[in-house]
């Protein structure tokens, strides 16, 4: 078993990679391989260029980076993401992480009413998981979960993949206590997240 985690903040010291840290705690934890991806460090290029939309059109990629970044979830049972809310939704770097990296063909295909089917070969779960400034009923109330309908709705379950969002409101305001409290909630999380053994995931046709 496998579990990825990608996390997408331009400071290291921020809660986002101490969250990222206690996913992959968690996932050992659990007995399983860890794959920790820094998006920002990485130097992962998130803008959608023309020559990569025409690759995109055509069912593939030109972008070796994104290939790889392909054959790591390929190879991961469990995907955790992480990352700040800014102006109600994800940074431009995992907004574009899901735009380059999920692609049709590989990614998903066509399926009923138009909707997009998960053509992944071994992911079964996905973990959203969110910092913000934002009051947590004001995000809720007022601005409506944007980073749950934008990711866990608008593209994990809408591909048909089970997903759930970790919300972590007004964090730079909380007590120490409450930040500890959120860590070891993240480790316990993705260390108890259920995974079928290899030979029972879902393979998908084609």
């Amino acid at each position: 078993m496998r579990t990825m985690v990608i996390v997408n903040h331009p400071y290291e010291g921020s809660f986002c990679h101490a969250l990222a840290d206690a996913a992959a705690q968690g996932a050992r934890r659990a007995g399983r391989d860890v794959d920790l991806l820094d998006l920002d460090a990485s130097g992962f290029d998130p803008v959608m260029r023309r020559a990569d939309l025409a690759a995109w059109r055509e069912h593939t990629t030109i972008d070796p980076v994104v290939a790889d970044l392909q054959r790591r979830i390929d190879a991961a049972d469990h995907l955790v993401l992480v990352h700040p809310v800014w102006w109600e939704t994800a940074p431009a770097v995992m907004k574009g992480f899901i735009d380059k990296v999920l692609v049709p063909g590989w990614a998903y295909e066509d399926g009923a009413f138009g909707l997009p089917r998960g053509r992944f070969v071994r992911l079964q779960r996905v973990t959203v998981a969110t910092t913000m400034a934002t009051p947590g009923p004001a995000y809720r109330w007022l601005f409506g979960n944007t980073a749950q309908k934008a990711s866990v709705r608008g593209v994990w379950q809408k591909m048909g993949v089970p997903a759930r969002w970790l919300s972590h409101p007004r964090v730079a305001e909380v007590s120490p206590q409450r930040r500890e409290r959120w860590l070891a909630r993240m480790e316990d999380r993705v260390a108890g997240v259920r995974l079928a053994p290899r030979d029972e995931a879902l393979v998908p046709v084609g």
